[in-house]
């Protein structure tokens, strides 16, 4: 996480750059931080390299490359103008491109086999009763995967919506309520930017191990937990496994989803407990740091009140139930009996097809047949791909996205400081009665507190007058704004009689 420090010194230049911090890099001489700074502000965009690993999922230019239409997850900031029945990136039209060849040619060789007659008085045609009998069983079929796969799917998003949650309210509680210990303002300052980072850390951390990488070189990882002893670091360090790359038939193979091509997405975890190195739980280990470090603050009476403390608690709490959650929707999928009987059923039911639109279609069975399997192994084929909401699929959850929300959100935290409320409350700009007075919190300080009292009394009259007006055709509060260029320039000024109600017109001057 990024945090700006403070650049209100009088001696600085005003045109200089903000200085940031950047977790996990020890350099040493401003010029070597200036530097870096004006490199990661000023880096042409079309430089695939950033400062930010958390942005890296996002696309700099406006066109696909042919991989983003087999690899996600999809980015959903982006903003397509197809229409919703056009649009390639998302869809399952990939990974339907073989089965859909398959269909193709075991139609052709159908309707050849009787059209043809390659075999005298052949026909392969049959009567339309198995296609209505048939129909029904795998339409429930397709129902039943569709809706689990789905519910699996909004169930992880849920969690990591709390996740979100419950990052926020920790967050807050260690940068707004965690007192720094008088004379060693800096290092209790440092010290709560390190729990936050670690908060971003664990999100990290959750990320990677639902998605089966336990280790700790990641990009938008090492720089966080470099610092911790954890497992799996140790486990990085003693390169266990250095995963390859995949060769041109095992990567193209992997694109169109076909199941001999792909890998074992556990690979990397197996191969660690056959050489017998213990990868450990990394996101929890992380929450065990953040919890020492909350567990310190109270007894150094720098979070002193129960109400904190057990708000503080709650949320490790919950922080630690959504990764339990998450990898319960993980490692619970829909029964392999299951699965493997409605591959069964849909395909049976596709393979049968030819035979029973050929008596009335022709050759046209053959494009009818690639229609309806379209449709049919589609529902299939989506069901599979959502049943897993933490991979790298298009259509599955954007991981990526959620953890970069989280560090702006903790960001958008730390970018002020703690303030007392009378800085902010006690300002020439604080319009306590907006919209119906523009006078400032002074400005009313200065009058009598039956004023405010009586202004009070006749707000609500006045919000009804101003609706009434309103409702009325060619009311004046529309045309005559008294303040050119605010959206709330009709409501009228509290310090301004209403004539037609006697009882408002004791406003204050």
């Amino acid at each position: 996480m990024l945090q700006w420090e403070n650049s209100g010194s009088p001696s600085r230049d005003p045109n200089a750059l903000p200085q940031l911090n950047i977790p996990g890099r020890d350099r040493s001489g401003s010029e070597s931080d200036e530097k870096t700074i004006a490199e990661s502000l000023h880096t042409s965009t079309s430089h695939p390299q950033t400062s930010n690993p958390f942005g890296f999922h996002r696309r700099r230019n406006t066109k696909l490359k042919v991989d983003d239409y087999f690899q996600g997850p999809r980015d959903i900031v982006k903003h397509s103008k197809w229409p919703v029945f056009l649009q390639m990136h998302g869809s399952i039209m990939p990974k339907m491109l073989i089965p859909m060849i398959i269909v193709g040619a075991w139609s052709a060789l159908v309707c050849s086999f009787t059209l043809l007659h390659w075999v005298e008085g052949a026909n392969l045609g049959i009567d339309s009763l198995l296609l209505t009998v048939t129909g029904f069983v795998v339409a429930s079929a397709l129902s039943l995967r569709s809706s689990t796969a789905y519910e699996r799917y909004a169930e992880g998003r849920r969690y990591w919506g709390q996740l979100t949650l419950n990052c926020q309210t920790l967050g807050r509680v260690i940068w707004l309520h965690v007192r720094n210990r008088p004379g060693e303002e800096k290092e209790s300052l440092l010290e709560k930017l390190t729990a936050m980072n670690l908060l971003v850390a664990y999100c990290v951390a959750l990320k990677h191990k639902l998605r089966f990488e336990p280790y700790t070189h990641y990009e938008d990882l090492q720089d966080l937990v470099e610092h911790l002893d954890t497992l799996g670091k140790t486990a990085t360090e003693s390169g266990v496994f250095e995963p390859k790359e995949p060769n041109f038939f095992k990567a193209v193979g992997e694109r169109l989803g076909l199941n001999f091509a792909t890998s074992n997405p556990r690979k990397v975890i197996k191969r660690a407990r056959e050489e017998g190195v213990p990868l450990g739980n990394l996101p929890l280990e992380i929450l065990c740091y953040i919890a020492s470090y909350i567990d310190d603050k109270i007894e150094e009476t720098t979070l002193p009140s129960p109400g904190l403390q057990t708000v503080a608690w709650a949320a490790i709490t919950a922080i630690n139930d959504c990764m339990v959650n998450t990898e319960r929707v993980l490692n619970t999928p829909l029964p392999i009996a299951y699965s493997i009987a409605i591959s069964q059923i849909t395909w049976v039911y596709v393979l049968l097809l030819p035979f029973q639109l050929l008596p009335r279609l022709g050759w046209v069975t053959i494009p009818a047949n690639m229609l309806a399997a379209y449709i049919i192994l589609g529902l299939l084929f989506i069901g599979r791909e959502v049943e897993n909401p933490f991979g790298n699929d298009v259509n599955d959850l954007p991981l990526e996205l959620f953890c970069e929300n989280i560090v702006e959100d903790l960001q958008a935290i730390t970018s002020r400081p703690r303030r007392k409320a009378k800085e902010w409350i006690h300002s020439d700009r604080n319009k306590v009665l907006f919209p119906h007075s523009h006078s400032n919190f002074h400005s009313w300080v200065s009058r009598p507190e039956e004023s405010i009292t009586r202004a009070l009394r006749n707000r609500p009259l006045r919000s009804a007058h101003v609706e009434q007006s309103l409702s009325r055709p060619g009311s004046s509060h529309t045309k005559n704004p008294s303040r050119p260029g605010t959206t709330n320039a009709h409501y009228p000024s509290i310090a301004s009689p209403i004539k037609t109600r006697p009882t408002v017109s004791e406003s204050i001057v």
